[in-house]
């Protein structure tokens, strides 16, 4: 947990020296990206003293870790904006504090994270495990043909196909994102294309994955023994196979769903989903910089977070890591 800590610490005074820092060596005033560069001299004096820009990185940055405590704030004379705990900045082109903004998006993001991870970790790891057990056939020859296509094809362009198809043609679906508590079947409709079209991409290397460790696990002699004990085959395969298959899976999962909770830039964008990945496509666009450093530290938690994750469940999977 120290560890854990201390990386979040690194990430964060990183990304803040990134953002706040290099702008200015680069001979870039970050208050001009606030106020607009037509403003006077005196507004845009205004507000490098209310977001402290001309203090020490090591000072803003104190400012900034406490804000997320504490709140914190933005003060030019009698110009006061507070901006309550947790306070992961405030952008003065919307006038409003990040974190709300990062919780209102956050959901969007949670269900489209969780109902792809669900859909290519069933699909792509079944996928695997058949084409490695039955190698050579017609099966093994077409699940990795179909792979290879989900691996190839950009998401904005099997988002938009289906779109073409599913939603626009057939009709079949709405693809107007409402909240599941507003309605939870518009919610459901709105989120199945954007869960296959993004299981179809990870489905795919999760497929070919679980085939190649397959592959070498069954070569193993362990899994002989097994078999000379006369243990069934779906005992040999699902007891002590997948075990083993497992590992590199979850080293997988956990950097692919910790990056995919940061945001899903392409997916979101291409369904217009309300989520993280837009919201940063949309600070960008606008140059919103505290908005953008608040995305990249919740993509950032989000990755190291998993990992932790993912480090527990080793030793729930693989006995040989409890062992250790």
């Amino acid at each position: 947990m120290f560890a854990v800590i201390m990386m979040l610490l690194v990430v964060t005074l990183t990304t803040f020296a990134i953002f706040f820092m290099i702008p200015k060596w680069a001979g870039s005033d970050p208050a001009l990206l606030f106020v607009g560069k037509q403003s006077d001299p005196e507004a845009i004096e205004g507000i490098r003293q209310k977001l402290s820009l001309d203090d020490p990185l090591l000072v803003q940055f104190w400012h900034f870790i406490e804000g997320l405590f504490v709140g914190r704030d933005y003060a030019n004379g009698n110009d006061v904006t507070h901006c309550p705990a947790p306070c992961f900045g405030y952008s003065f082109r919307t006038e409003q504090a990040v974190w709300p903004q990062l919780t209102d998006a956050m959901p969007v993001t949670l269900s489209l994270a969780a109902g792809a991870c669900v859909l290519w970790l069933v699909g792509g790891v079944a996928a695997g495990v058949v084409s490695a057990l039955r190698r050579g056939t017609l099966w093994d020859r077409a699940a990795m043909g179909v792979a290879l296509a989900g691996v190839s094809l950009p998401i904005y362009f099997t988002g938009l196909l289906s779109l073409a198809v599913f939603s626009y043609q057939l009709n079949w679906v709405d693809v107007d994102y409402k909240g599941l508590g507003e309605d939870p079947g518009v919610w459901f409709q709105s989120l199945v294309l954007p869960w296959i079209t993004l299981a179809f991409l990870y489905a795919a290397t999760y497929a070919r994955l679980t085939r190649a460790t397959m592959l070498e696990i069954m070569g193993e002699d362990y899994i002989r023994t097994a078999r000379a004990k006369g243990l069934r085959e779906r005992v040999v395969i699902g007891r002590h196979a997948m075990r083993s298959t497992w590992t590199p899976i979850l080293t997988l999962l956990g950097l692919d769903l910790g990056a995919l909770l940061g945001g899903a830039v392409l997916t979101e964008t291409t369904y217009n989903l309300p989520g993280l990945g837009r919201l940063a496509v949309t600070a960008i666009s606008n140059k919103d910089l505290p908005v953008i450093l608040g995305v990249t530290l919740m993509a950032a938690l989000f990755i190291v977070v998993a990992n932790l994750i993912v480090d527990l469940l080793y030793a729930v999977v693989d006995p040989r890591v409890r062992l250790g």
